[in-house]
C-alpha cells in the first residue's frame, strides 16, 4: 500500500469534518466580535468599579450569561485555531492526534474552571 494512503487513513480522525470545523471557526469569530466589544466597553469602567459593583454587574442575568457565553466561545475558538496549526505543522500523525487531544482537554478544563468561577459568583460562594 502506498505510504501516503496509509498516512491519510491514519490521519482521517483528525480531518474528518473540515467543513464543519471551518464553519465553527467562522461562526465563533462572528459571535465573539459583538461580545468582545461589549466586554471591552465594560472593562473600560472596571478600574473605577468596586468589588461589590463588579459582582452586582455579573449577577445581572444578561451580563452573567454574556460573560459565560464569551468564555465558552473564546475557549472553543482558541482550541479550534490551535488545532489548525497542529494539523498544518505537525507531520507525525500520532503526535498530531495526541497534541490535538491534549489541546482540547486543556481548553475544556479551562472552560469548565471559568464556568465554575461564574457559578460560584452566582451562588454567592
Amino acid at each position: 500500500m502506498d505510504q501516503s494512503l496509509r498516512n491519510g487513513a491514519a490521519d482521517s480522525a483528525v480531518k474528518s469534518h473540515p467543513v464543519r470545523h471551518w464553519l465553527h471557526q467562522r461562526l465563533t469569530a462572528l459571535l465573539l466580535i459583538p461580545l468582545t466589544v461589549w466586554l471591552l466597553l465594560w472593562f473600560d469602567k472596571l478600574p473605577h468599579a468596586s468589588h461589590a459593583e463588579t459582582k452586582a454587574w455579573l449577577l445581572q442575568p444578561l451580563n452573567g450569561l454574556a460573560v459565560s457565553l464569551w468564555v465558552l466561545l473564546t475557549v472553543y475558538h482558541a482550541a479550534l485555531g490551535i488545532q489548525v496549526v497542529l494539523e498544518d505543522y505537525v507531520s507525525n500523525p500520532k503526535l498530531r492526534r495526541t497534541a490535538i487531544g491534549a489541546v482540547h482537554a486543556v481548553f475544556g478544563i479551562l472552560g469548565l474552571l471559568a464556568l465554575a468561577a461564574m457559578a460560584m459568583i452566582w451562588t454567592g460562594n
